[in-house]
């Protein structure tokens, strides 16, 4: 994220980490970078602080990094999980609004968004099949097929009125309201395939793409594990290699990467906003899906 998480300051961070950790740093260093949790450093650690906006969501976040550490323990090397707190779990509350995790600083080289380079593709696979093949922790969540905000998509009867970028917002998806419907359409069918299998779900990361890995001194390890769900293996296939799997489940991967992109990016640009560097930047993206 570019901007940093409002009403959270850095004595509140630290405090958090000495509080839950018994690690006591003398200041962090805010990082803008990713999409969708905050993060800073420490002399030592990595901290990682995520949105929470109820007790639901936050125990969500708390089972997937505690399959996550989970999984560490299991033997998957490659697998950068969270330190538990002095408590035993993974994330904490911080406040009322947000939750944090700490990490252990990674020697290596991050990636970047995008597709991943060809010479990389069979070690990412060999990750994936290991991770695939692991019985999945106690507690680890049932990929939800139900796709978040959809109700916001197609409720289009009057303007927004919410910010700078609302009403542009609105119009362009009321534009593009038939190609959502069908789009929507395509999707239920898929998931409808994929729900009658579920002999084929197993755990999976969400999100491998080059952004979530780290080339170290040992090989590619895979960080950012929020996501973390029980679904089909081309939950994570698509993002590495498209002809990897069922084509169907691929295509429903795929489809609700793109939907679920749309519908977060309009919920944004629909509630209250100013023009910030990451409200810019949802507005940016969302037109892309549509140029």
């Amino acid at each position: 994220m570019l901007d940093e998480p409002d009403g959270l300051d850095t004595a509140e961070l630290l405090a958090g980490l000495e509080q839950g950790w018994g690690i006591r740093a003398r200041s962090a260093r805010y990082l803008p970078v990713g999409f969708g949790s905050y993060h800073w450093t420490t002399d030592d650690n990595f901290l990682t602080v995520d949105r929470v906006g109820d007790d639901r969501a936050f125990a969500s976040l708390r089972r997937a990094l505690d399959a996550t550490l989970a999984l560490r323990r299991a033997g998957l090397e490659f697998v950068v999980a969270p330190l538990p707190a002095r408590t035993g779990p993974a994330a904490l509350r911080l406040g009322h609004r947000y939750a944090l995790s700490v990490y252990p600083l990674v020697d290596g080289e991050a990636g970047h968004f995008g597709p991943h380079r060809p010479e990389d593709v069979p070690e990412v696979l060999g990750l994936l099949a290991r991770l695939h093949r692991t019985a999945a922790p106690a507690g680890a969540e049932r990929l939800d097929l139900a796709l978040p905000g959809r109700a916001g998509l197609l409720d289009l009867g009057r303007p927004w009125t919410g910010g700078p970028f609302a009403e542009r917002a609105w119009r362009l998806l009321s534009d593009n309201s038939v190609r959502l419907s069908d789009m929507l359409a395509e999707y239920d069918g898929l998931a409808a395939k994929a729900e009658a299998t579920p002999e084929r779900w197993v755990v999976t990361h969400g999100e491998p793409h080059p952004g979530n890995l780290m080339r170290t001194g040992s090989g590619l390890v895979l960080v950012d594990w929020e996501t973390v769900r029980i679904a089909p293996p081309e939950r994570d296939l698509w993002l590495v290699d498209d002809d990897q799997g069922d084509p169907a489940a691929a295509a429903l991967f795929r489809l609700r990467w793109t939907l679920a992109d749309i519908a977060g990016y309009a919920a944004e640009l629909r509630r209250p906003h100013e023009a910030t560097e990451d409200v810019t930047a949802s507005w940016t993206y969302l037109n892309s899906y549509f140029a």
